[in-house]
Protein backbone atom coordinates (compact mmCIF):
# COMPACT_ATOMS: atom_id res chain seq x y z
CA UNK A 1 0.00 0.00 0.00
CA UNK A 2 2.79 1.97 0.34
CA UNK A 3 3.71 2.58 -3.27
CA UNK A 4 0.04 2.86 -3.85
CA UNK A 5 -0.37 5.81 -1.54
CA UNK A 6 3.56 7.40 -3.18
CA UNK A 7 1.73 7.23 -6.56
CA UNK A 8 -1.59 9.15 -5.47
CA UNK A 9 0.12 11.72 -3.59
CA UNK A 10 1.99 12.01 -6.36
CA UNK A 11 -0.44 12.50 -9.08
CA UNK A 12 -2.02 14.92 -6.25
CA UNK A 13 0.34 17.48 -7.27
CA UNK A 14 -0.36 17.29 -10.58
CA UNK A 15 -3.70 18.86 -9.90
CA UNK A 16 -5.06 22.08 -9.91
CA UNK A 17 -4.71 23.99 -6.27
CA UNK A 18 -8.28 24.87 -6.89
CA UNK A 19 -9.36 21.42 -6.39
CA UNK A 20 -8.59 21.41 -2.59
CA UNK A 21 -11.23 21.70 -0.14
CA UNK A 22 -10.98 22.98 3.36
CA UNK A 23 -13.59 21.29 5.36
CA UNK A 24 -13.45 23.65 8.22
CA UNK A 25 -16.79 24.93 8.45
CA UNK A 26 -18.00 22.92 5.79
CA UNK A 27 -21.24 20.99 5.87
CA UNK A 28 -21.26 16.92 5.14
CA UNK A 29 -24.10 15.07 4.88
CA UNK A 30 -23.46 11.07 5.36
CA UNK A 31 -25.95 8.77 4.55
CA UNK A 32 -25.91 5.50 6.87
CA UNK A 33 -23.81 7.41 9.32
CA UNK A 34 -25.07 6.34 12.36
CA UNK A 35 -22.46 3.21 12.45
CA UNK A 36 -19.75 1.33 10.74
CA UNK A 37 -17.55 3.02 7.80
CA UNK A 38 -20.65 5.91 7.75
CA UNK A 39 -19.98 6.50 11.26
CA UNK A 40 -16.32 6.87 11.79
CA UNK A 41 -16.40 9.06 8.69
CA UNK A 42 -18.57 11.64 10.56
CA UNK A 43 -15.65 11.21 13.00
CA UNK A 44 -13.00 12.04 10.37
CA UNK A 45 -14.82 15.06 9.22
CA UNK A 46 -15.90 16.76 12.26
CA UNK A 47 -12.29 16.45 13.60
CA UNK A 48 -11.41 18.18 10.51
CA UNK A 49 -13.43 21.03 11.11
CA UNK A 50 -16.85 20.30 9.42
CA UNK A 51 -20.65 20.74 10.14
CA UNK A 52 -21.55 17.01 9.62
CA UNK A 53 -25.41 15.63 9.60
CA UNK A 54 -25.94 11.64 9.49
CA UNK A 55 -29.16 9.80 9.02
CA UNK A 56 -29.91 6.27 9.74
CA UNK A 57 -32.75 3.66 10.07
CA UNK A 58 -32.93 3.49 13.40
CA UNK A 59 -33.56 6.24 15.91
CA UNK A 60 -31.98 4.55 19.23
CA UNK A 61 -28.69 3.89 16.82
CA UNK A 62 -28.95 7.45 15.63
CA UNK A 63 -28.90 9.14 18.93
CA UNK A 64 -26.25 7.03 20.26
CA UNK A 65 -23.88 8.30 17.34
CA UNK A 66 -25.23 12.45 18.09
CA UNK A 67 -23.65 11.44 21.36
CA UNK A 68 -20.63 9.83 20.38
CA UNK A 69 -20.23 12.58 17.59
CA UNK A 70 -21.00 15.34 20.57
CA UNK A 71 -17.57 14.62 21.77
CA UNK A 72 -15.87 15.27 18.27
CA UNK A 73 -17.68 18.95 17.03
CA UNK A 74 -20.55 20.68 18.62
CA UNK A 75 -21.89 21.26 14.66
CA UNK A 76 -23.36 17.91 14.59
CA UNK A 77 -27.04 16.83 13.80
CA UNK A 78 -28.55 13.25 13.40
CA UNK A 79 -31.71 12.65 11.56
CA UNK A 80 -34.15 9.48 11.45
CA UNK A 81 -34.45 8.70 7.50
CA UNK A 82 -34.55 5.89 5.28
CA UNK A 83 -32.19 6.38 1.69
CA UNK A 84 -35.17 3.93 -0.08
CA UNK A 85 -37.60 6.66 0.23
CA UNK A 86 -37.03 9.90 -1.67
CA UNK A 87 -39.65 11.54 0.69
CA UNK A 88 -37.83 11.14 3.87
CA UNK A 89 -33.98 11.38 2.29
CA UNK A 90 -35.36 15.13 1.20
CA UNK A 91 -36.44 15.96 4.76
CA UNK A 92 -33.20 14.86 6.32
CA UNK A 93 -31.30 16.66 3.33
CA UNK A 94 -34.08 20.22 4.04
CA UNK A 95 -33.24 19.79 7.98
CA UNK A 96 -29.51 19.83 7.15
CA UNK A 97 -29.32 22.89 4.92
CA UNK A 98 -31.64 24.91 7.52
CA UNK A 99 -29.49 24.09 10.81
CA UNK A 100 -25.94 24.47 9.02
CA UNK A 101 -26.53 25.69 5.56
CA UNK A 102 -26.00 24.04 1.78
CA UNK A 103 -24.30 20.67 2.14
CA UNK A 104 -20.76 21.46 0.60
CA UNK A 105 -19.91 17.41 0.68
CA UNK A 106 -22.60 14.65 0.09
CA UNK A 107 -22.07 10.94 1.46
CA UNK A 108 -24.00 8.15 -0.02
CA UNK A 109 -22.69 5.37 2.13
CA UNK A 110 -25.75 3.75 3.67
CA UNK A 111 -25.75 0.26 2.67
CA UNK A 112 -27.24 -3.25 3.44
CA UNK A 113 -25.33 -6.36 2.79
CA UNK A 114 -27.66 -9.58 1.90
CA UNK A 115 -24.90 -12.96 2.14
CA UNK A 116 -27.03 -16.28 0.64
CA UNK A 117 -26.37 -18.80 -2.38
CA UNK A 118 -28.40 -18.01 -5.62
CA UNK A 119 -31.48 -20.36 -4.48
CA UNK A 120 -31.89 -18.71 -1.10
CA UNK A 121 -32.03 -15.14 -2.92
CA UNK A 122 -35.61 -14.11 -3.83
CA UNK A 123 -36.41 -10.41 -6.22
CA UNK A 124 -37.16 -8.74 -3.47
CA UNK A 125 -33.59 -8.83 -2.13
CA UNK A 126 -32.40 -7.32 -5.16
CA UNK A 127 -34.89 -4.58 -5.49
CA UNK A 128 -33.92 -3.82 -1.68
CA UNK A 129 -30.35 -3.61 -2.90
CA UNK A 130 -31.21 -1.23 -5.74
CA UNK A 131 -33.60 0.86 -3.61
CA UNK A 132 -30.34 1.25 -0.94
CA UNK A 133 -27.37 1.56 -3.17
CA UNK A 134 -28.59 3.14 -6.30
CA UNK A 135 -31.77 4.79 -6.27
CA UNK A 136 -31.47 5.98 -2.46
CA UNK A 137 -28.06 7.81 -3.65
CA UNK A 138 -29.34 9.17 -6.88
CA UNK A 139 -32.33 10.57 -5.12
CA UNK A 140 -29.74 12.52 -2.79
CA UNK A 141 -27.41 13.41 -5.55
CA UNK A 142 -30.47 15.15 -7.32
CA UNK A 143 -31.78 17.12 -4.55
CA UNK A 144 -28.14 18.34 -3.66
CA UNK A 145 -27.22 19.05 -7.28
CA UNK A 146 -28.98 22.60 -7.99
CA UNK A 147 -27.56 24.31 -5.18
CA UNK A 148 -23.66 22.81 -5.68
CA UNK A 149 -24.41 23.94 -9.30
CA UNK A 150 -25.56 27.61 -8.28
CA UNK A 151 -22.51 28.00 -6.05
CA UNK A 152 -19.83 26.60 -8.34
CA UNK A 153 -18.68 24.26 -5.72
CA UNK A 154 -19.08 20.79 -4.41
CA UNK A 155 -18.15 17.09 -3.39
CA UNK A 156 -20.05 13.70 -3.81
CA UNK A 157 -18.91 10.84 -2.51
CA UNK A 158 -20.15 7.50 -3.29
CA UNK A 159 -19.13 4.42 -0.96
CA UNK A 160 -19.41 1.45 -3.44
CA UNK A 161 -17.00 -1.88 -2.71
CA UNK A 162 -14.65 -4.03 -4.53
CA UNK A 163 -18.01 -6.25 -4.59
CA UNK A 164 -18.97 -3.33 -7.59
CA UNK A 165 -15.69 -4.08 -9.80
CA UNK A 166 -15.90 -8.37 -8.85
CA UNK A 167 -19.14 -9.61 -8.74
CA UNK A 168 -18.84 -12.13 -5.27
CA UNK A 169 -20.18 -15.53 -5.19
CA UNK A 170 -23.37 -15.46 -2.47
CA UNK A 171 -23.21 -11.42 -2.70
CA UNK A 172 -25.23 -10.94 -6.00
CA UNK A 173 -27.58 -8.39 -5.12
CA UNK A 174 -24.99 -6.50 -2.64
CA UNK A 175 -22.46 -6.95 -6.36
CA UNK A 176 -25.33 -6.04 -8.46
CA UNK A 177 -26.30 -2.76 -7.05
CA UNK A 178 -22.64 -1.68 -6.11
CA UNK A 179 -21.80 -2.21 -9.51
CA UNK A 180 -24.80 0.32 -10.72
CA UNK A 181 -23.53 2.72 -8.47
CA UNK A 182 -19.93 2.61 -9.74
CA UNK A 183 -21.01 3.50 -13.07
CA UNK A 184 -23.56 6.17 -11.96
CA UNK A 185 -20.29 7.77 -9.64
CA UNK A 186 -17.95 7.13 -12.69
CA UNK A 187 -20.53 9.33 -15.38
CA UNK A 188 -21.75 11.93 -12.96
CA UNK A 189 -17.53 12.83 -12.58
CA UNK A 190 -16.96 12.95 -15.89
CA UNK A 191 -20.13 15.00 -16.81
CA UNK A 192 -20.16 17.41 -13.64
CA UNK A 193 -15.82 18.30 -13.36
CA UNK A 194 -16.19 21.38 -15.00
CA UNK A 195 -18.59 22.63 -12.96
CA UNK A 196 -16.24 22.08 -10.29
CA UNK A 197 -18.07 19.77 -8.92
CA UNK A 198 -15.96 16.51 -8.25
CA UNK A 199 -17.16 13.13 -7.70
CA UNK A 200 -15.07 10.37 -5.87
CA UNK A 201 -15.48 6.97 -6.34
CA UNK A 202 -14.81 4.79 -3.27
CA UNK A 203 -14.02 1.17 -3.53
CA UNK A 204 -13.08 -0.54 -0.36
CA UNK A 205 -12.34 -4.17 -0.04
CA UNK A 206 -13.05 -5.70 3.26
CA UNK A 207 -13.13 -3.36 6.23
CA UNK A 208 -13.60 -4.21 10.22
CA UNK A 209 -16.14 -2.31 10.72
CA UNK A 210 -18.33 -5.17 13.01
CA UNK A 211 -21.05 -5.23 10.09
CA UNK A 212 -21.14 -8.90 10.13
CA UNK A 213 -24.04 -8.16 13.11
CA UNK A 214 -26.26 -6.51 11.14
CA UNK A 215 -25.66 -8.39 7.56
CA UNK A 216 -28.63 -10.16 6.71
CA UNK A 217 -27.92 -14.30 6.08
CA UNK A 218 -29.90 -16.84 4.44
CA UNK A 219 -29.82 -20.39 3.43
CA UNK A 220 -27.21 -21.60 5.86
CA UNK A 221 -27.16 -18.96 7.94
CA UNK A 222 -24.31 -19.83 10.11
CA UNK A 223 -22.12 -21.32 8.19
CA UNK A 224 -22.72 -17.73 5.86
CA UNK A 225 -22.20 -15.94 8.86
CA UNK A 226 -18.98 -17.57 9.85
CA UNK A 227 -16.77 -17.49 6.45
CA UNK A 228 -18.51 -13.87 6.11
CA UNK A 229 -16.98 -12.75 9.76
CA UNK A 230 -13.94 -14.44 9.59
CA UNK A 231 -12.90 -12.57 6.15
CA UNK A 232 -14.02 -9.49 7.63
CA UNK A 233 -11.51 -10.03 10.66
CA UNK A 234 -8.10 -11.38 9.04
CA UNK A 235 -5.60 -8.25 9.24
CA UNK A 236 -3.67 -9.76 5.85
CA UNK A 237 -7.05 -8.84 3.52
CA UNK A 238 -9.06 -6.21 5.75
CA UNK A 239 -8.44 -2.97 6.39
CA UNK A 240 -9.34 -1.30 9.84
CA UNK A 241 -12.13 1.00 9.51
CA UNK A 242 -10.34 3.84 11.03
CA UNK A 243 -7.30 4.14 8.55
CA UNK A 244 -10.06 3.56 5.64
CA UNK A 245 -12.09 7.02 6.67
CA UNK A 246 -9.14 8.94 7.19
CA UNK A 247 -7.83 7.75 3.24
CA UNK A 248 -11.97 8.62 2.08
CA UNK A 249 -11.73 12.05 3.58
CA UNK A 250 -8.53 13.06 2.29
CA UNK A 251 -9.58 12.17 -0.94
CA UNK A 252 -12.66 14.09 -0.71
CA UNK A 253 -10.41 17.45 0.11
CA UNK A 254 -8.15 16.44 -2.92
CA UNK A 255 -11.31 15.70 -5.31
CA UNK A 256 -9.81 12.57 -6.14
CA UNK A 257 -12.03 10.93 -8.70
CA UNK A 258 -11.56 7.21 -7.14
CA UNK A 259 -9.78 5.56 -3.97
CA UNK A 260 -9.25 1.85 -3.60
CA UNK A 261 -8.79 1.18 0.09
CA UNK A 262 -6.61 -2.46 0.74
CA UNK A 263 -3.74 -4.04 -1.05
CA UNK A 264 -6.24 -7.16 -1.94
CA UNK A 265 -8.67 -4.81 -3.49
CA UNK A 266 -6.65 -2.96 -5.69
CA UNK A 267 -4.78 -6.24 -6.85
CA UNK A 268 -7.89 -7.46 -7.41
CA UNK A 269 -9.14 -4.47 -9.44
CA UNK A 270 -6.07 -4.88 -11.22
CA UNK A 271 -5.77 -8.57 -12.39
CA UNK A 272 -10.08 -8.38 -13.14
CA UNK A 273 -8.92 -5.25 -15.56
CA UNK A 274 -6.30 -7.14 -17.19
CA UNK A 275 -7.71 -11.22 -17.06
CA UNK A 276 -11.41 -10.81 -16.21
CA UNK A 277 -12.21 -14.17 -17.34
CA UNK A 278 -9.29 -15.74 -15.27
CA UNK A 279 -10.62 -13.97 -11.99
CA UNK A 280 -14.53 -14.87 -12.93
CA UNK A 281 -13.13 -18.58 -13.18
CA UNK A 282 -10.96 -18.27 -9.80
CA UNK A 283 -13.90 -17.02 -7.73
CA UNK A 284 -16.08 -19.97 -9.41
CA UNK A 285 -13.50 -22.69 -7.64
CA UNK A 286 -13.75 -20.07 -4.15
CA UNK A 287 -18.05 -20.86 -4.47
CA UNK A 288 -17.58 -24.62 -4.59
CA UNK A 289 -16.53 -24.04 -0.83
CA UNK A 290 -19.00 -21.98 0.85
CA UNK A 291 -22.11 -23.23 2.22
CA UNK A 292 -24.92 -24.98 -0.36
CA UNK A 293 -28.86 -24.58 -0.29
CA UNK A 294 -30.72 -25.46 2.88
CA UNK A 295 -31.03 -24.46 6.07
CA UNK A 296 -33.57 -21.34 6.64
CA UNK A 297 -33.85 -21.31 2.54
CA UNK A 298 -35.24 -17.55 1.69
CA UNK A 299 -36.11 -16.46 5.19
CA UNK A 300 -33.45 -14.54 6.72
CA UNK A 301 -31.68 -14.20 10.16
CA UNK A 302 -29.43 -11.12 11.18
CA UNK A 303 -25.84 -11.97 11.67
CA UNK A 304 -26.20 -11.31 15.61
CA UNK A 305 -28.91 -14.26 15.33
CA UNK A 306 -26.56 -16.58 13.55
CA UNK A 307 -23.58 -17.21 15.41
CA UNK A 308 -21.83 -20.62 14.70
CA UNK A 309 -19.15 -22.65 17.45
CA UNK A 310 -16.19 -20.64 15.90
CA UNK A 311 -18.17 -17.29 14.98
CA UNK A 312 -17.33 -15.12 17.33
CA UNK A 313 -14.09 -16.72 18.39
CA UNK A 314 -10.36 -15.35 18.30
CA UNK A 315 -10.63 -16.18 14.08
CA UNK A 316 -13.22 -12.63 14.39
CA UNK A 317 -12.29 -10.71 17.58
CA UNK A 318 -11.07 -8.10 15.53
CA UNK A 319 -15.02 -7.59 13.87
CA UNK A 320 -16.11 -8.13 17.22
CA UNK A 321 -14.68 -5.07 18.96
CA UNK A 322 -15.22 -2.91 15.99
CA UNK A 323 -18.95 -3.80 16.19
CA UNK A 324 -18.84 -2.08 19.50
CA UNK A 325 -16.98 1.32 18.50
CA UNK A 326 -18.70 1.59 15.22
CA UNK A 327 -21.91 1.04 17.16
CA UNK A 328 -23.41 -1.70 15.10
CA UNK A 329 -24.21 -3.27 18.48
CA UNK A 330 -25.88 -1.56 21.49
CA UNK A 331 -23.60 -0.82 24.40
CA UNK A 332 -24.50 -2.05 27.83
Amino acid sequence: MQIIDGLTRWGRRLRPSHRFMDLRDRTVFITGGSRGLGLELARTFASRGARVAICGRDADEVARAERDLAAHSAATLGLVADVRSTAEIARALTATVERFGPIDVLVNNAGIIQVAPLDALTRADYEDAMATHFWGPLDAIEAVLPSMRARGAGRIVNVASIGGRISVPHLLPYSASKFALVGLSEGLRAELVREAIYVTTVVPGLMRTGSPENATFKGKNRQEYTWFSISDSLPLISVDVTEAARTIVTAVEHGDAEVTISAPAVLGSLAHGVLPSAVVEALGLVARFLPRSGGIGHDARRGAESHSAVAPSFLTAATQRRAVTQNEVPQA
